[in-house]
This record gives structure tokens, sequence and C-alpha cells, in this order.
């Protein structure tokens, strides 16, 4: 039989890395990766922050960080067609320029062969369906915001939109499921699972290994820039045979707590009639009351697009559109943080989903994180840097890692930073937003036992735990689930988790459960 048909002859690549090497000043990266790309088929790499998962994936795009040496051979397919779904997404979206130029310009070229009087009709078609397929049903309102409009989920999904309508042949989708709530990412699994099965190779970067287990054709799991096993995804699941993979798949998630301590007393926070807009016209959230106890730790969660976020950054004095009072011991706190002094600042602190975007590029990371105890509580520099330099070792980022430039470490480790200069303001008020979303399974497991276990010891800190997934908000002691802008239900955490009330909260219930046992045709 011709080769050509025969269905046992293995199929081409269509992108390839045989024996990569990516250095930089001296230090291996990435350190002999082989990887074969096949059609139709979706290749997972796992492996904690910092393995080298994402400058493998980048490799395929020919891209690599300032300054690297790279060995060994990159293919590629003939066309260049490789899409990238970034894993914080608004770092490739202009912020200048709305969600409809930014799918317009890829839309073009593909209607030029029209009539002139029919090309705009015909590319806002493509755009529409391609945000339909990218799970962005509806998206009409969208195209009229900027990115800085959109959830991180709903910027993810423009980002998956440029790469349909740019035809790509492979696309490396770097957790495309981070920030995402259950619901949406059952969606995202479909679409991938849908790309592969329209013959595009997906070379998926994921620290979510229920979604590794149910997508995946080969995973290859990476530890320090080299592959320490590979394997069909059943094989490693069942049987797998190096420690560091059996470590990664047996980390659970915790326990929901029992019970919220006794909210006595005035709350340390409260929120009365908030009311927020974008545009200044588009109510985004509506909030009656929300009270938060020193001791408490409260889990805001939701799908993608429902207020999680609006909410923690109208707290934090960083989105001053709204009407009604944020109380701090009582008293009202300013909308902007403009208009907040020093103590108001350190009080309430804001750790950012996009990790990377909130460090200055050209400063070492510890330096950053040390100005904060220097600027807000007035400590001297020489033992700001000592307390840094502690509080980020004991989230897992060693001092050689924190002197670099934000560039130079990978969003995980750059998220633990960010909590660790939160943490260097001795805040009242922690709000961190999907801050364990791009973290490894151990990893993401030592960063929630730490803020438990500084949630109980303090006594005084109240965290607001903004997440996608129930199983981080398991760490809270009460749960607030918003859907389209209100929230629909709230109560003790393993009432939420166990016993749902609200429909949408009884949906999320039940995705999280088809999650698990999602098989590809």
């Amino acid at each position: 039989m011709n080769d050509e048909t025969d269905p046992t002859t293995p199929p081409e690549p269509v992108a390839a890395l045989h024996g990569l090497r990516v250095e930089i000043d001296g230090r291996p990266i990435v350190d002999g990766v082989d990887l074969r790309v096949l059609p139709g088929t979706v290749t997972a790499l796992v492996g904690a922050s910092g393995s080298g998962k994402t400058t493998t994936g980048l490799a395929l795009l020919g891209e690599y960080p300032p300054g690297a040496r790279v060995t060994g051979e990159v293919r590629r397919p003939a066309d260049g067609r490789v899409g990238y779904v970034p894993q914080h997404p608004a770092a490739v979206l202009n912020p200048a320029r709305r969600v409809s130029a930014l799918l317009d310009d890829l839309a073009r070229p593909r209607v030029r062969h029209l009539p002139r009087s029919e090309r705009r009709a015909a590319a806002r078609e493509l755009v529409l369906r391609a945000l339909s397929d990218a799970r962005l049903p509806d998206a009409e309102p969208l195209l009229r915001r900027y990115p800085h409009q959109l959830s991180g989920g709903q910027q993810q999904r423009v980002v998956l939109a440029q790469a349909l309508l740019l035809g790509a042949r492979v696309v490396v989708a770097d957790e495309p499921t981070t920030g995402q709530d259950p619901v949406t990412k059952s969606g995202i699994v479909d679409q991938l699972a849908a790309l592969a099965a329209r013959g595009i190779a997906v070379v998926l970067l994921s620290h979510d290994l229920d979604v590794v287990r149910d997508l995946a054709d080969e995973v290859l799991v990476l530890r320090a820039g080299r592959v320490v096993e590979s394997g069909p995804v059943a094989r490693l699941w069942e049987a797998p045979r190096h420690e560091w993979t059996r470590r990664l798949l047996a980390e659970q998630p915790a326990a929901p707590r029992e019970e919220a301590p006794a909210d006595t007393g005035r709350p340390t926070l409260e929120v009365q009639h908030l009311t927020a807009v974008h545009d200044r016209r588009t109510t985004v959230l509506r909030v009656p009351h929300l009270a938060l106890h020193p001791g408490e730790c409260l889990a805001v969660v939701g799908r993608s697009g429902s207020g999680k976020t609006t909410l923690g950054r109208c707290l934090a004095g960083l989105h001053r559109h709204h009407d009604g009072e944020i109380l701090l011991d009582g008293t009202p706190l300013p909308r902007s943080l403009r208009h907040r002094g020093r103590d108001r600042l350190a009080a309430v602190q804001y750790v950012f989903q996009d990790a990377r975007a909130a460090f200055d590029e050209h400063r070492p990371v510890l330096h950053q994180v040390a100005r904060t105890a220097v600027r807000l509580r007035g400590t001297e520099e020489r033992a700001a840097t000592d307390e840094a330099s502690a509080t980020l070792a004991r989230l897992g980022l060693p001092e050689e890692l924190a002197r670099r430039r934000p560039g130079q470490l990978s969003g995980g480790e750059l998220q633990r930073a960010a909590l660790a200069r939160a943490l260097l303001a001795h805040p009242r008020v922690l709000v961190c937003d999907e801050i364990t979303s791009g973290l490894d399974t151990v990893t993401r497991r030592g960063i929630l036992d730490l803020l438990a276990a500084l949630v109980r010891d303090r006594g005084d800190l109240a965290l607001v735990l903004i997440t996608h997934d129930p199983a981080t908000a398991a760490l809270a002691h009460r749960i607030a689930v918003l859907d389209g802008g209100e929230i629909v239900e709230q109560g003790p955490a393993r009432r939420v988790l166990t016993e749902p009330r609200h429909p949408f909260t009884l949906a999320l219930r039940e995705t999280i459960d088809r999650l698990g046992t999602y098989t590809r045709a």
C-alpha cells in the first residue's frame, strides 16, 4: 500500500524541536529538549514555574528571551503560521485599540477576494465566528471595549480568536485555562479539542492537570529545563515513573473549612450599596452589602466577566467609577488610591492576576519588593531588603532569582514576588486576584497553606481570595458567588461547595464533576 494512504504510517510532524538548549548568562533554562508536534494532536508540557515550558513553547514561534544563546534544531511550519495564546494576554493586546480593530486587522486579508462593497460585512462575520469559536458568543458589545475593560478570561479568548483568524497550523496555548471558571474552562477544553479535530496541532503549556489529563494525547514533564518523563497521557497518570511526576500528580486540594470565626464586633472592611460602571455608563457590578471580619477569608468566585476583579479593584482603590461606600474600620475609604494616605494604602493591598504587568521591567525584583516596606512603612532600606529576601524565600523564590529583572522570571515566579511585595506592607486586608492560577500543583498548595497560616496566625488579617476555582476557594471560611455582576449566593465554604442553592452555583458544581470525566472523541 502507498505510504500516503497507509494508516499505519506515522504522520509527519508539523513542527519539531531537537536538542533545544537555551542559555541566559551561561545558565541553561532549557536543556536538550526534543519535541514532535503532530497535526491533529494535543501535546502538553507540564512542570513547575520556571521549568522551561514557556521558553520551549515560544521556540516554536522563533521567539527567545533577550540575550539568549540558542543551540539545537527548530523546525517550524513552512508557512510560519504558529498562533500563540500567552498566559498574560493583556501583554499582546494593544491597549489603545478597541477589540474590533484588533480582530478586523486579521480578518480583512481573508476577504480581499470579495467585491469591495461586501468586505466589511464579511470581515465582521469572520470576527464574530472566531469569537464564538473561542467561547465568546454574543460578543458584539465586547467589540466596542478596549482590552483593559475586559476580564482576564475575556482577554485570553480574544487572543485565541486572533489565532483562529490567523489560520494557524500550530497553536501554542500557554496556561489557556488560567483565571477561568469551571464553566468557561470546560468550553476552552472543548475548543482546543475542536482545533485538534480540524487538524491543528495544539501545544498546551499548563499547570492544570485536570485539563491536561482530559485533553492531551502526549505529555512531557519538565523540571529545571529538562524533560524528566514523557509518554501518552494515560500511561503517565496510571504509572508515572519519575519522582517529580508522581509528586505533581499526588498533590490534592485542601478540604473546605469547617466554620468561619465569629463575626462579632466591627468588620475590618465593609461594602455598602456599591455600584460600579465601565465607560461611565455600563453597570458591571452591584453589591448591596458585604462584610469582612478580622481573621476571616472570603472567596469570591464566578465565571470570567462576572465582576470578581472589578470588586477587588474597587476595594483597593483601583476602580474609582463607583457609587456607594467602602469602609475600613468603619471609616469610608476614598474611591481612588491617589487620595488614600500611606497608612490606608498599606492597609488594603491588591495582588494582580497579571503579575508581569505590575512590575517595572528595568529594576530587580528584590528591590521592587523591598521598596514597599520603605515607602509604606518607613523601614530602613537594608532592613527592608532583608525582610523582602526572607519573605520571597518563604514563597519559594530564592535570592538568586529575586535579584533578577522581571523578564528573567516565569509568570508563576512573578506571581509569588507580587504576593511578597503586598505582604511587606503588613496589610489589614489582602486582596488576591487569581494568584494561584499560574502555579503548578505543588507550589499552589504551598501558597494556599501559607495564606491560611497568615490568616490564622496574625488574627487581624482579612483575606479576599478572588478565584475561578472552587478547589482553591476551599481555603476560605466563606464564599460569595458572583454572576452577571450580582452576588447570587454566599455562605460557609463547605455548604456552598457541597450543597449549592442557586442554579448558577449548582451548574458550576456539575461542570467541575463533568470536567473530571471528560474524554476526547
